[in-house]
């Protein structure tokens, strides 16, 4: 894999409003070439949208955000051409088999009749796919929906990957064949960054943390910074939600 000089993802002023609801507002933030990101919040707290927007899924209200210098909605040829995109809910061609989505979505590209057959032989095989590759996409699980959605976000050899959740419903076999995958991507100079609201999952993959609440960064930086000498739930829960998770709540029919 290419190296890439600078960020592998900056955001600068992003800010996206649904009516009179501020979702994204005025978010900045950097993911360093050849880091494994994640970025955590509560649902609802704008992650997705700000990730829609960085990698050219969602037109922002304001700010920009460049993919290794490239500017997403300035140049999004150069910089759609660098990042490999899994949004959560991936749309895929339905009554398509695993290896002819592949194949539409490659030549879509305008990639090589010849690549395009290789990679998906590939990516088929390492993600345990090619048993099934010749079943419908529709009758996919879950799992297997989030693996070919992956193998598509690979295809074009890109050197940044975003995914939004990608782990959501994926059973723990399939769970692990992701993880070994992207792992051996960010050691091969790739860089990733991860959404999840699932703090244990961050922690045992990623590098450096975002936190995200109500539509604004609340800390950034290096893994170990940001939690400190807790756990990244502990510190996630102390700057998003300490008033919340410090008021007692219970159900008055489960008391004694």
């Amino acid at each position: 894999m290419s190296q890439q000089t600078g960020p592998a993802l900056e955001i600068a002023g992003l800010t996206k409003r649904f009516g009179e609801k501020v979702a994204v507002d005025a978010i900045d933030l950097e993911v360093p070439s050849g880091s494994f990101f994640g970025l955590v919040g509560q649902n609802g707290a704008g992650k997705t949208t700000t990730l829609s927007m960085a990698v050219g899924l969602l037109r922002p209200d304001g700010g920009k955000a460049r993919i290794f210098g490239q500017d997403v909605w300035a140049e999004p040829a150069k910089a759609k051409a660098l990042v490999g995109v899994l949004p959560d809910g991936l749309a895929m061609p339905e009554r398509l088999t695993g290896r002819e989505a592949l194949t539409y979505l490659g030549l879509l590209r305008g990639m090589p009749k010849d690549v395009v057959a290789q990679r998906a032989d590939e990516l088929l095989a390492v993600l345990e796919l090619d048993e099934a590759e010749r079943t419908l996409v529709i009758e996919y699980s879950t799992g297997m929906r989030k693996k070919i959605g992956l193998a598509t976000a690979l295809l074009h050899a890109p050197r940044l990957l975003v995914l939004d959740e990608p782990f959501e419903a994926v059973d723990p076999v399939s769970a692990a064949t992701i993880k070994t995958i992207l792992r051996g991507f960010v050691a091969t100079g790739g860089s990733i960054v991860l959404s999840s609201h699932v703090m244990a999952l961050v922690e045992q993959l990623c590098d450096h943390v975002g936190v995200v609440d109500d539509g604004k960064v609340v800390a950034a930086g290096p893994l170990d910074s940001v939690r400190g000498e807790q756990t990244l739930e502990e510190t996630f829960v102390g700057l998003v939600g300490g008033e919340r998770a410090a008021m007692k709540k219970e159900l008055s029919w489960l008391s004694s």
